[in-house]
């Protein structure tokens, strides 16, 4: 199951776990938009995918999709890939409380609510794979982003908690903290950011490619080839770890 997979990092994620042969569902908050991103995905093992269009900020929403996703799974998800947009913009008093807490309902309590639907099967087959894609402010809090430092830290504690419990039984759960990388949210935000400091896009992302030790932004392929090895049973000593995939950016150990 990968949610927001219709497009950017989340459609990334969806194909490298299919190349390797899983059956994925994919999930977006329009059912066009999933059915169409199903419909690219690979199928090397002669696998099939489904879509199924759920909105993580609603609780409901988010409690039908782990029923039918485990329904039409046949009763058992081996993996998770929990993926959402990020929150608005806004510093640490900008923005007005309702947004906190839909930015906390769709990170936090849908990620819960969807590894209570899977985790039974994952305790059965005696495998489980629960990965989030959260960022990089796990580690370093971005400015203007208080909204989204706030709940991915949150992801971050609670999948480490949750990591403690479920290990014993061949189940991992790893937080994927994505550096500057090539999305539709990263040209949203240098463009503000430009904004704001009276620079053109391509001036704000220059300043930031220079405190990136590999001189570039990063490839939605590349954040999903370290998701793939986190689903794959070659990662089963990996759990409640925080990966950055940043290029080196991230300036703490």
């Amino acid at each position: 199951l990968v949610c927001g997979a219709s497009q950017g990092i989340g459609r990334a994620c969806a194909h490298a776990i299919a190349d390797l042969g899983a059956c994925v569902i994919v999930v977006s908050r329009r059912q066009d938009a999933a059915q169409a991103a199903a419909e690219t995905l690979p199928t090397p093992a002669g696998q099939s995918h489904l879509a199924i269009a759920a909105d993580l900020s609603d609780p409901g929403d988010v409690e039908r999709l782990g029923a039918d996703a485990v329904k039409r799974a046949g009763g058992a998800l081996h993996i998770l890939v929990h993926n959402t947009g990020g929150p608005p913009e806004g510093g640490p008093l900008s923005n007005p409380s309702d947004e906190y807490e839909r930015a906390f309902r769709g990170h936090v309590v849908s990620a819960q609510s969807l590894v209570r639907a899977v985790l039974p099967g994952m305790k059965a087959a005696r495998f489980g794979r629960i990965i989030t894609i959260t960022s990089t402010s796990v580690k370093v809090p971005i400015p203007t982003l208080a909204i989204s430092n706030t709940v991915r830290a949150a992801v971050a504690a609670w999948i480490k908690s949750l990591a403690n419990e479920v290990g014993q039984f061949g189940i991992t759960a790893n937080n994927v903290l994505p550096g500057f990388t090539a999305t539709e949210r990263l040209e949203d935000l240098f463009a503000s950011w430009a904004k704001n400091a009276g620079k053109s896009p391509d001036d704000m992302a220059a300043q930031f490619i220079a405190t990136i030790p590999a001189r570039r932004i990063g490839r939605p392929e590349e954040i999903a080839a370290a998701v793939a090895f986190l689903a794959s049973p070659a990662a089963s000593y990996i759990n409640g770890t925080n990966l950055p995939v940043d290029g080196g950016r991230t300036p703490t150990l």
